[in-house]
């Protein structure tokens, strides 16, 4: 595994705003597994936090290299900026992914580039996979990398107990830390070739 040269910026974006949602307890959890892991310096992005107006400005139809974003987006934009990595925390809604997310993704375009993205999903059956492989298609055109491994908590509400911890956390443990090792490496990987030879979508 490459040595990072500097510290690894790790954004975990929490995906759900929905009211009496899940997700603090999901978000929680993987946070702790990072500091664990010890190579990133994380920011977590709730978007519960953050204004998303769902209507986009218009562009012209060349790929834009960025576009104007109401003032309260900047802190959300500065995090994506100096991100090396990213996880994606989401739930599936009607097999799908939220529009919160949607709307965070769509808001910005060079903040994914030639970047790493894993992703951690829970629902009731599927444990969000049914998400996150609609995400892997939304972030392969914005020329992101999405890592094969991730995390899934099917039937969520029963891994984890009353206080938030959960039940059996050998395995999910053990699949957040393949994840990470994974984005190291990728993340590693793709900020010296962005150094190097800035990306250029075309």
């Amino acid at each position: 595994m490459p040595t990072p040269a500097r510290p690894l910026k790790l954004a975990v974006i929490v995906g759900s705003v929905r009211e009496g949602r899940f997700a603090p307890v999901v978000s929680r959890w993987f946070s702790e597994r990072v500091a664990e892991h010890g190579a990133f310096e994380t920011e977590v992005i709730d978007l519960a936090d953050v204004p998303l107006p769902l209507a986009l400005p218009a562009v012209s139809p060349a790929i834009q290299p960025d576009m104007d974003r109401p003032a309260t987006m900047a802190g959300l934009t500065r995090a994506l900026d100096e991100a090396d990595a990213f996880v994606v925390l989401t739930p599936d809604y009607n097999r799908s992914f939220p529009a919160s997310l949607k709307a965070a993704i769509d808001w910005h375009f060079t903040q994914w580039q030639a970047k790493p993205i894993g992703f951690v999903g829970y629902s009731g059956l599927s444990g969000g996979l049914l998400a996150i492989e609609q995400l892997r298609q939304v972030f392969g055109e914005l020329f992101a990398h999405t890592v094969r491994n991730y995390v899934s908590f099917p039937r969520y509400y029963l891994l984890f107990d009353e206080d938030g911890q959960l039940r059996d956390p050998e395995e999910p443990a053990g699949s957040a830390k393949r994840m990470l090792d994974e984005l190291v490496w990728w993340a590693t990987a793709l900020s010296e070739a962005r150094e190097a030879r800035p990306f250029a979508a075309g």
